[in-house]
């Protein structure tokens, strides 16, 4: 078992505390009396990854094995996770590709031939080559590419997509073709998250836009629901290890008080020359390191019965327990966030990972209570990957100029969604599609609405107001204003420190 995680009672002995801001680090005081999250450790690998998939597919939970289920003549599809996951790339096997391989050998030996690769992009931008490659592998890139068998799906595209079914209050589930037709699909996923197990990854991954529709938790629980009585989805599951830098560096997942006088060293010469450096150098070198993830836990059988298992044993693994709420909560927010990845933080992208993502790592109560302030730590430059993220350009410079209310968005969302530039780069490009700024921004609203306010600490005062949230030059100048929100002379603090991904359980 590795060590659990742990909450910390800050005191005057306390040493600063680790902060990411975007690529940069830093650390802060804390004041006497706050509390500090930590992570568990790492979980213990699978020694042979390779063989505990193998028993995975021989074993599932409810029904029978895969190659049971595999015959010669059918139509097998084998859809799989995009980018979308806040990773630094793999050194090593990618579990998707080691499934994926998996699958593909024993379909061979069945005599299955009609077999495509699909990925489950949603509204995301495409995968590059490089990308495609790490993901499922040398071998099957070069068998499967060159014959036009690997798929990225296209939520825009009405000829790839087919209804299957209507949800409870009578929307059209529109699904990609090639799953829909297949006679068996196999999905090969990765879960960071227990709310993003089970039929939610599959139905936002591989439905047409005008389905997947404003993109709520709400509306896509619907979906799941009706999508489960239509489609023959044998899943595949694994959790990864929360290693998220190599292993010089791995201090930074650690408690500070346990830093040695070398982890000390190592620490002062990233923070100089993090802050020191464009950038532009720091993010190439961020989207260069590689790191060595491994496979904690792998589950294939029934969606739902494979989405409960991972998802319990996500909280086994990254479960930290809290007592009681808070009145602010703070947390840095890291370069590497969802929807990011080989790109720029751009200042939306900060707002999700902080309040979308980062704010709801939870057993379904937040750390900090209602009314309550979060204080953020990022530069909030106002830069954007143009090959990426358009949509999230117009989405800054022209929507939130008249308004940071989703409720207020209704002419500026459709008018994005009918967008033949973003729907063209969307399709051909590695863009994003038009409504995904919206998507999260949505999201982010629930936050937003929960919260009695938002401090962006060190971030461009433009940028930060743009968004609707007050800047402060200093971590003592956010603690003052958020003393001003909260009435309170004395409130309490926690300090997520994260990353690494954990989930906080507030009692």
């Amino acid at each position: 078992m590795s060590r659990p995680g742990f909450v910390l009672d800050v005191d005057r002995s306390t040493p600063p505390i680790l902060f990411w801001r975007d690529e940069q680090l830093t650390t802060e005081r804390l004041p006497v009396g706050s509390r500090v999250v930590y992570p568990p450790e790492p979980a213990m690998h699978i020694e042979n990854p390779d063989a505990a998939i193998k028993d995975a597919l021989a074993s599932p939970i409810l029904g029978e094995p895969l190659r049971a289920r595999l015959r010669a003549g059918m139509r097998l599809t084998v859809a799989f996770d995009d980018t979308a996951y806040p990773l630094l790339r793999t050194k090593g096997s990618d579990t998707r590709r080691r499934i994926i391989e998996a699958v593909l050998d024993m379909a061979a030996d069945c005599g299955v031939d009609d077999v495509e690769l699909v990925v489950a992009r949603g509204l995301r931008r495409r995968m590059t080559e490089r990308e495609l490659r790490q993901a499922i592998g040398e071998r099957a890139y070069d068998s499967f590419a060159p014959k036009g068998l690997i798929k990225q799906h296209d939520a825009e595209n009405g000829d790839e997509l087919v209804q299957i079914a209507t949800t409870d209050n009578g929307d059209a589930i529109e699904i990609n073709k090639r799953v829909a037709a297949s006679d068996l699909v196999v999905y090969a996923g990765m879960s960071l998250k227990p709310s993003d197990t089970g039929w939610h990854r599959i139905v936002t991954g591989l439905c047409g836009r005008v389905t997947l529709g404003d993109g709520s938790r709400e509306h896509v629980s619907r979906l799941c629901d009706a999508a489960a009585e239509q489609l023959k989805i044998f899943q595949v599951d694994t959790t990864i290890d929360t290693s998220i830098v190599p292993p010089s560096l791995s201090f930074l997942s650690r408690r500070e008080r346990e830093w040695n006088p070398l982890d000390k060293g190592r620490f002062a010469i990233a923070r100089e020359l993090t802050n020191i450096a464009p950038a532009r150098f720091n993010r190439q070198l961020l989207n260069n390191l590689t790191v060595r993830y491994c496979m904690t836990n792998v589950v294939a059988g029934d969606v739902d019965a494979v989405g409960k298992t991972v998802a319990a044993r996500l909280h086994d693994e990254r479960t930290t327990t809290i007592s009681g709420q808070t009145d602010i909560v703070t947390f840095g927010v890291p370069s590497f966030a969802p929807f990011g990845p080989g790109s720029i933080a751009n200042p939306v992208l900060m707002v999700a990972a902080g309040l979308q993502f980062l704010f709801n790592l939870n057993e379904g109560t937040p750390v900090v209570r209602q009314g309550g302030v979060a204080i953020l730590h990022h530069p909030a430059r106002a830069e954007f990957n143009s090959v990426h993220h358009p949509s999230y350009i117009e989405f800054f410079h022209e929507v939130l100029t008249e308004t940071t209310d989703i409720a207020e968005m209704d002419d500026f969302e459709q008018r994005f969604a009918s967008d033949n530039w973003f729907k063209q780069l969307y399709q051909t490009s590695y863009a994003f599609h038009g409504l995904h700024p919206f998507q999260m921004w949505r999201e982010i609203t629930k936050a937003l609405r929960y919260l009695g306010g938002v401090i962006v600490v060190g971030g461009n005062t433009q940028t930060v107001r743009r968004l609707g949230f007050k800047p402060a030059s200093t971590f003592q100048d956010a603690l003052e204003m958020a003393r001003d929100i909260t009435q309170i002379r004395e409130p309490s603090l926690t300090h997520l420190h994260a990353p690494p991904i954990f989930t906080a359980d507030v009692s």
